[in-house]
């Protein structure tokens, strides 16, 4: 057994924690749940609002980094990484922690990571592989992603390591039986990449003798005046609401209180939505993309449809409704098949990892002295 060392000193950069979506909820549980014998400082690199307040909040996060490596004890950077321009800004910090010879953790979350690397010009692509090719680890969600990480960033295997995504489990789960109506939970973001409007839309297709004893709740910010639009549209006001984002209590006071969880999605790294639900002991319904087919596995703990298939996701939801024992039943397997994504057993694994680089920090410090 590896031996941890005494308050290793972590700096772990990313979002802003009061911002909305998967990876500031992964940095706060991680916050909350890391063991003592590992202090963990947070600087924020990116929040929501203009452009020139993300450039400010990015420039003000290099200078505290600087600040952080030159004057305070620092034995990691642990950088979270999403798509888009987070790719960019990451790139700097770990460029940053690559020149003060420190270890660094490149901790990637984005769904639609290959979607904005594809569009990066050739050089830049070489240029950003030299860069994350110089971390100690780099953490990807599932199999899948560590598959195309190694292709497409030139990673050696064993620096790409698999951590999915943790939950926190409760303690009991409601009984869900002998319903009157089913209910339907979409948690995150509104729009077309999580299959809002597809939902909404095979929703409208179900017959309405099933329709009627149904109801769907759609939880999350972004798109929500268009869904508003195609839901007053498709005549479907008394069967959906859209309650915006909801805090940590409401969501799981709506997932206590929700029947099947749904998600189809066309990208999606691994949703932390689904590993709460399966926490709740609720069956899912979502598509394979990302890392949720090593998660959701068809016909033991949720049914997998094709994205944009409307008929299946119609079909899956009409399933549902109709088979109690079948939605009970599923979701039994869900609750059991999500226990080792507990957050206690994460932080365990997260400790082994940075306890892995005591050799290359006391290396860094023999050099330094």
């Amino acid at each position: 057994m590896i031996k941890h060392p005494e308050r290793m000193s972590v700096l772990m950069v990313g979002a802003s924690l009061e911002q909305n979506g998967g990876i500031a909820t992964v940095e706060k549980l991680i916050l909350k749940y890391i063991p003592e014998e590992i202090d963990i400082r947070h600087i924020t690199s990116h929040d929501e609002g203009s452009v020139l307040h993300r450039i400010i909040v990015f420039i003000y996060a290099l200078m505290k980094i600087v600040s952080q490596l030159l004057f305070q004890k620092v034995d990691i950077v642990y950088i979270h990484m999403s798509d888009g321009g987070s790719i960019i800004r990451k790139a700097f910090v770990s460029l940053i922690a690559s020149l003060f010879r420190k270890a660094f953790i490149v901790h990637t979350h984005g769904a639609e990571f290959h979607v904005s690397y594809s569009r990066i010009p050739k050089l830049c692509k070489y240029i950003l592989n030299q860069i994350f090719q110089q971390c100690q680890y780099f953490i990807v969600l599932s199999h899948a992603w560590q598959d195309y990480y190694i292709s497409n960033l030139g990673l050696p295997k064993e620096k790409v390591l698999i951590l999915p995504n943790p939950t926190e489990l409760p303690d009991k789960v409601p009984l869900r039986s002998n319903t009157e109506k089913v209910n339907f939970l979409f948690c995150g973001r509104v729009g077309m990449r999580k299959g809002t409007f597809d939902l909404i839309k095979a929703f409208a297709n179900l017959p309405q003798e099933i329709l009627k004893t149904s109801y769907i709740t759609i939880a999350g910010d972004g798109e929500i005046q268009e869904a508003l639009v195609l839901v007053k549209e498709l005549n479907l006001s008394n069967h959906i609401n859209l309650v915006g984002w909801v805090n940590s209590d409401d969501r799981n006071n709506l997932l206590a209180n929700s029947d099947v969880f749904i998600l189809p999605s066309y990208n999606e790294g691994l949703p932390m939505a689904i590993l709460e639900a399966m926490g709740w002991g609720l069956p899912i319904i979502s598509t394979p993309v990302g890392g949720i087919p090593e998660l959701v596995i068809n016909h033991q703990n949720g049914l997998i449809v094709t994205p944009g298939n409307i008929k299946e996701l119609s079909a899956a939801m009409a399933l549902l409704i109709q088979d109690e024992q079948l939605r009970i039943s599923l979701g039994t397997v869900a609750r059991t098949n999500v226990e080792p994504y507990d957050i206690n057993h994460y932080c365990c694994q997260l400790v082994e990892i940075y306890s892995s680089l005591a050799k290359f920090v006391k290396v860094e410090e023999l050099h330094e002295s």
